[in-house]
């Protein structure tokens, strides 16, 4: 992998930029992403990277979410927080994290990824599914089983419902990998 620091590194650039119980989450994000990427053979290096890396900007605030990627769409106008993928993917670059399928997995931890891109899928997964949410055993479990894909469509499906429900409307990249999952056109 083409990374110019060590894990243990960006871990600690992490646990500098955010809270406690922020930094307890994503280490168990970590440890079930990398659990994920043993049972689908995955990278397990890159999963466990980009698992680390996803929420880095999680808890900036809103005003320097936008300078650090300014909106490109309403959703991100109205909810600055969906810019912390991107903003998190730009704080890695900036560490010397150059991997694509890395950077990918980081920014698209908000909205999605391509169905096609397992790492990305499997850190999505992992973050909405981790033991500290309370929520989506049975995504966990299906991921954990080996069927990753299976386990992103029910994540995504409860992303979007979940959103839907509270009167949010869903990140355009969100409806689209929704649309792509519901028509079994994920691969491109």
């Amino acid at each position: 992998m083409s990374n110019t620091v060590s894990t243990a590194e960006l871990l600690q650039q992490v646990q500098q930029r955010v809270s406690p119980n922020r930094f307890a989450h994503i280490l168990r994000v970590a440890d079930l992403a990398l659990e994920i990427a043993r049972a689908n053979g995955l990278d397990e290096e890159k999963t466990y990277l980009a698992a680390i890396l996803h929420d880095a900007a999680r808890d900036m605030s809103p005003e320097e979410l936008i300078e650090q990627a300014p909106p490109e769409n309403e959703v991100e106008r109205s909810h600055p927080l969906a810019l912390h993928g991107r903003v998190s993917r730009r704080l890695a670059e900036g560490w010397g994290v150059h991997d694509p399928e890395v950077l990918e997995a980081i920014e698209g931890h908000v909205y999605g990824v391509n169905p096609a891109h397992q790492i990305g899928m499997a850190v999505y997964v992992a973050d909405s599914s981790e033991p500290g949410r309370g929520v989506n055993e049975d995504i966990r479990e299906l991921a954990l089983k080996g069927a990753l894909l299976e386990a992103y469509q029910r994540a995504v499906v409860s992303k979007v419902t979940y959103l839907q429900g509270k009167g949010i409307t869903p990140h355009p990249r969100t409806v689209e990998a929704y649309r792509r999952l519901k028509n079994g056109t994920g691969s491109h």
